[in-house]
């Protein structure tokens, strides 16, 4: 199906399928726009990040659900802001998301996902990696 983010291609349902929202690939069409987006994560503009509570000790809870959110609402605001709002999350072709803790956090990141793209046929091409530890966060894009 095509969508604002190009054509998914969704492999048979004799393959694999993705544990999210997800297709297999996506194409785009040559005459679309690229925008790259880097490290985007759930800092706010002060330097906190949400999705971060610090406790007395210093040390933090996380819940990745929040910072999930907070990403994606992030990237929103790139998007939206290089393209002077003409796309938004609809428009993205593919994520990769690195999480501290996989088995933890894998279907708090995964709900929130699948909140934002309901249809996989229209959600980005997607590839999550555990990544190193950063104490004040879970997700990073």
């Amino acid at each position: 199906m095509t969508s604002p983010n190009g054509t998914g291609y969704l492999l048979p349902a004799t393959g694999a399928q993705g544990l999210a929202n997800y297709p297999h690939a996506r194409t785009i069409p040559s005459t679309a726009k690229t925008i790259f987006v880097s490290g985007t994560s759930s800092r706010r503009g002060d330097g906190t990040y949400e999705g971060c509570e610090t406790r007395a000790d210093g040390t933090h809870v996380l819940d990745c659900g929040a910072q999930t959110a907070a990403v994606l609402r992030n990237i929103e605001t790139i998007v939206r802001g290089a393209t002077g709002g003409r796309c938004g999350l609809e428009s993205v072709v593919d994520a990769t998301v690195f999480l501290t803790d996989m088995r933890r956090d894998y279907a708090a990141m995964n709900a929130e996902w699948d909140r934002v793209w309901p249809d996989r046929t229209k959600a980005p091409a997607r590839t999550v990696r555990a990544s190193c530890r950063a104490a004040e966060r879970e997700v990073e894009r």
